[in-house]
């Protein structure tokens, strides 16, 4: 059997009109993606509302996540990591326009 090994920074695509998103693993009570972001931010008055937690860290670039209830704003850089409970709502409030900001998120079923 061969190993299913990839590069968390290629293939990403030059233009990215929408954020990326793609399955790296997903299993019974985990699900792991790659997110990637050019600019991109949640849509205005959107709120993620997730019934599972979620671990994010940030590989590359930089973000800003907003928590809805307490307006609390996150400012996250490479290497940064944090984890959002389940039901908190939260966006993406700016990622750095032109340079990719890569995430890898597990979210916990």
């Amino acid at each position: 059997m061969k190993p299913d090994c990839s590069n968390i920074f290629s293939d990403i695509p030059s233009q990215l009109p929408e954020e990326l998103f793609e399955c790296i693993l997903k299993r019974d009570n985990i699900h792991i993606e790659r997110i990637v972001s050019r600019g991109h931010v949640t849509s205005e008055g959107y709120w993620y509302d997730q019934d599972f937690d979620e671990w994010v860290i940030l590989l590359q670039g930089q973000a800003v996540i907003v928590y809805e209830q307490d307006q609390m704003r996150i400012a996250l850089k490479a290497g940064d990591y944090l984890l959002i409970p389940a039901n908190v709502k939260h966006r993406v409030e700016w990622t750095m326009p032109e340079v990719d900001t890569v995430w890898l998120a597990i979210h916990l079923h």
